[in-house]
């Protein structure tokens, strides 16, 4: 079965049929290795076209990350207006976040269960 695919001497007369057809049509083959080259450079170059893809591609991640984080910077600045004027507020996200109680308070901390 393994004869069927390979044909040594089949092999060596395509090769040299080939080389034949390439020296009779040398303009065809010029022609074809300067396709070949040209299609390989537009393609894998520094400038070309995958280059091209692999850089939009960043942009968009780019554009993506700058737009969040003027979503997340509008916020931060609506929390610094709010908390500007108003002791409640500073107050809340003193107890709240940092564990602060005033003078004369109990402070219970629950700790919640793990493994469950």
């Amino acid at each position: 079965m393994e004869s069927q695919f390979y044909r040594p001497g089949n092999t060596k007369r395509w090769l040299r049929s080939v080389a034949k057809s390439a020296a009779k049509n040398k303009k065809r083959t010029g022609l074809f290795l300067l396709a070949s080259f040209l299609v390989f450079y537009l393609l894998f170059d520094n400038k070309g076209i995958i280059a091209r893809v692999r850089l939009e591609m960043k942009k968009r991640d780019l554009i993506a990350k700058v737009a969040a984080t003027e979503k997340e910077n509008d916020a931060l600045k609506a929390q610094i207006k709010e908390l500007e004027g108003d002791k409640k507020t500073i107050e809340k996200i003193a107890r709240e976040k940092y564990g602060m109680a005033r003078p004369g308070e109990k402070l219970y901390r629950v700790q919640k269960e793990q493994g469950k």
